[in-house]
């Protein structure tokens, strides 16, 4: 159940968050997005990207 399921307003982080996340998916070909949650706030977003080396 998400938080408008619950009756709670979206929070103004929110869109904020799905902006960079969006992003980060648009360039990255390799790798990770790891969103940190407080008290159910996105609180931070880390974006780790891996190289793949040909021969």
């Amino acid at each position: 159940m998400n938080h408008t399921e619950k009756g709670s307003p979206a929070r103004g982080i929110v869109p904020e968050a799905l902006a960079v996340v969006d992003e980060a998916l648009s360039r990255l070909r390799y790798g990770t997005i790891q969103l940190t949650v407080h008290d159910g706030k996105v609180m931070q977003i880390d974006v780790t990207e891996r190289k793949r080396l040909t021969e």
